[in-house]
């Protein structure tokens, strides 16, 4: 976002060395966040929602769903998705849509060749805040704090601020070192080099 509050155009995206953009999806609201990231530094480019009650058909949200992250990947550029998993409840109709809008938004920037990283809302809160529990409140206002973003531009609903999360989330995880091999590594460092152990005394 820039000095005006206005959407960055892609020139001034590009600028950033790598675009991390989040999905909250959802049946009645769908939030978004896009991250741009140039060393060590995150930033907000923008967030927002998607209101979708004005639909009745629930295919037709679906529909709506797929233009939306289709523009916003089109627009914006990302390098990566970061997309919230959806957490299982008791209401198994509720689950079912949920799912449908995640794999949605999943296939609208797949067909893009987006590549996706899926978290759940506990690793999520876990990542920003420090606890796996933190209200949605709580995420926003660590949000804006991590990332200082002005009062008059935090969001009214959460949603855009949860998805921003899962992109700072997605930073946050994509910037530890791996280990290479896995969990299996060790074995083959030893396999590989018999000369670092040391021999069982006697």
């Amino acid at each position: 976002m820039n000095k005006d509050g206005q959407s960055m155009t892609a020139r001034q995206v590009n600028a950033y060395e790598r675009v991390i953009m989040g999905i909250d999806p959802g049946t009645n609201v769908m939030g978004y966040g896009v991250l741009g990231v140039n060393g060590k530094k995150p930033e907000l480019i923008v967030m927002g929602v998607l209101k979708l009650n004005g639909f009745e058909s629930h295919y037709l949200r679906l529909h709506r769903i797929y233009q939306r992250v289709a523009a916003l990947v089109e627009q914006y550029l990302p390098d990566e998705l970061a997309i919230e998993a959806p957490f299982f409840g008791k209401n198994v109709q509720s689950m079912l849509k949920l799912g449908r809008a995640q794999g949605v938004a999943m296939a609208a920037a797949l067909s893009r060749d987006i590549p996706i990283a899926e978290y759940a809302p506990l690793k999520i809160k876990q990542a920003v805040t420090g606890s796996g529990s933190a209200s949605k409140e709580r995420v926003a206002n660590m949000l804006k704090y991590i990332l200082k973003i002005p009062e008059e531009k935090m969001p009214h609903l959460l949603d855009a601020t949860d998805a921003l999360a899962a992109a700072l989330a997605h930073f946050y995880e994509s910037g530890k070192p791996a280990i290479a091999g896995g969990g299996t590594s060790w074995e083959r460092f030893l396999r590989d080099h018999p000369e670092r152990i040391a021999p069982r005394r006697k």
